[in-house]
């Protein structure tokens, strides 16, 4: 009869839910270093909602923020604000959604930054 050629490895890893989501967690003896310091889901939430606002006003589905406002449930200030995240430059977009670059201002901060030149916006968002 043939020996077993199983190996077993035993992790002692934990799942619990955070946030909805599972996550696994190591043990609590384990040294654990900081996390790295990842986008802030409300930016990419914010930056993916005007993008969507965006291209419903260009598409014509609606004409005017107030209606974009209307339709959301939400007041034509917030939507007219956030709606400035979809003409930042390509650059920073590229750096807080792709790369999951960390901001260094508030996203209140970040809507006005759009009204920027694009060569100054990179050093206003990362700096």
């Amino acid at each position: 009869m043939p020996e077993n050629d199983t190996i077993r490895v035993h992790i002692p890893l934990t799942v619990r839910k955070r946030g909805g989501r599972p996550r696994i967690l190591p043990p609590k003896d384990i040294e654990r270093s900081a996390p790295p310091a990842g986008q802030d889901p409300r930016v990419l939430r914010a930056i993916g909602r005007a993008w969507a606002w965006r291209k419903r006003m260009e598409r014509g589905e609606v004409t005017t923020i107030a209606d974009l406002a209307a339709e959301e449930g939400l007041s034509d200030r917030y939507v007219s604000r956030l709606l400035r995240l979809a003409w930042l430059a390509p650059h920073v977009l590229e750096r807080l959604v792709v790369r999951r670059e960390p901001c260094a201002i508030s996203l209140y901060d970040l809507c006005f930054v759009a009204s920027l030149p694009w060569e100054e916006q990179p050093g206003r968002v990362f700096d």
